[in-house]
């Protein structure tokens, strides 16, 4: 498996100094360009924003700040995960990840989603009524956007176009973009339509049970004469030197983000057992190099995925603490992940 990529996947959660204190938004953004200037010079390669309008996270504008990390890098492909096109303009969205691709020579990609959370609906003045049909016509309206020609497009939630060519063209002529999926039969039948790659979110459970989702993502390209391309998955988790160590560094900032977020939705807040388990079984890969290497490439070889992402932060992580499990991240967990599926 030569070809598999490796990224690494951020909210800009806000983390804490090393004297347990939280560093301000500014300051959050920067750490994680320097994150994602460390993944760069150790060959990982993708590193992607998801956007988010939350106080526990600094990344809203996922592009921003992937143009400010493509100034700095030269190789790392800089990608969104997700951007929430359905409450945004396509053609904006286009146009600024097409800048991002100027800046950093080609190296931009764009993962669309419907978003895990719908702070941005009310934000920007759109009505959660219309979830499905935002996405649905906004989706239609981008992919006419990269073939990068004038489109003719109408739809109910937007208004026309008549011929309209939109600007800056890639020099490759052709955005990379994705789209990303939670767990929807009709959003992966989607993304085989419009012949995407895709994105699993796989942030909870054995990852096994997402392969029907990758079933039908390969028979629907097929039905539809479509391209069925490499399929990626990305889920959280964190690496230090010691499994003990990267359980205690992730464990109270996690539960802390995960009961927050558990109360909007109803959910009991996290036991210990629970997130042992999670480690243990699940789609949290914690742990040290060789134990997160291993469970990566159990997951990758179960599934067949050509691309992991490792979403590396979630809740306030001491800046040190990050900046070590990204450098783990890219001298030894990849190596070893590549070693182990080689044997």
């Amino acid at each position: 498996m030569s070809d598999l990529e490796f990224g690494l996947d951020t909210f800009g959660d806000v983390p804490e100094d090393d004297s347990g204190k939280l560093i301000s938004y500014g300051a959050a953004i920067r750490q994680v360009v320097d994150e994602a200037v460390l993944a760069d010079e150790l060959g990982v390669d993708v590193i992607a924003l998801g956007e988010h309008h939350r106080p526990e996270y600094s990344v809203s504008t996922p592009e921003t700040v992937l143009a400010g990390i493509a100034t700095r890098t030269s190789r790392i492909r800089l990608a969104s995960g997700v951007t929430v096109l359905s409450s945004d303009d396509p053609v904006r969205v286009f146009q600024r990840f097409a800048t991002v691709d100027a800046l950093s020579h080609g190296r931009a990609e764009v993962i669309l989603g419907r978003g895990s959370f719908t702070e941005s609906f009310p934000l920007f003045g759109y009505d959660l009524r219309d979830y499905d049909v935002l996405f649905e016509e906004k989706i239609e309206l981008f992919v006419k956007l990269l073939d990068e020609q004038p489109v003719t497009w109408s739809g109910t939630k937007r208004a026309p176009l008549e011929n309209a060519d939109v600007f800056p063209k890639t020099e490759s002529g052709r955005l990379t973009t994705w789209v990303g999926v939670g767990g929807s039969p009709q959003s992966v039948v989607r993304t085989a339509q419009y012949g995407l790659p895709l994105m699993l979110a796989i942030i909870g459970g054995a990852p096994e049970r997402f392969a029907p989702y990758i079933d039908l993502y390969r028979r629907a390209a097929e039905q539809l004469g479509t391209t069925a391309h490499p399929v990626g998955m990305h889920s959280p988790g964190f690496i230090a030197d010691t499994d003990e160590e990267a359980k205690e560094l992730f464990w109270p900032h996690y539960r802390v983000m995960r009961d927050r977020i558990g109360a909007l939705r109803g959910w009991p807040p996290i036991r210990r057992q629970e997130f042992d388990a999670e480690v243990e079984h699940g789609s949290l890969y914690i742990g040290s190099p060789e134990t997160v290497a291993r469970r990566m490439a159990a997951a990758i070889r179960g599934l067949g995925v050509g691309r992991f992402d490792l979403i590396y932060t979630a809740g306030a992580q001491p800046v040190s603490a990050r900046m070590r499990a990204v450098e783990l991240y890219g001298t030894k967990v990849i190596p070893l992940v590549r070693d182990i599926l080689a044997s």
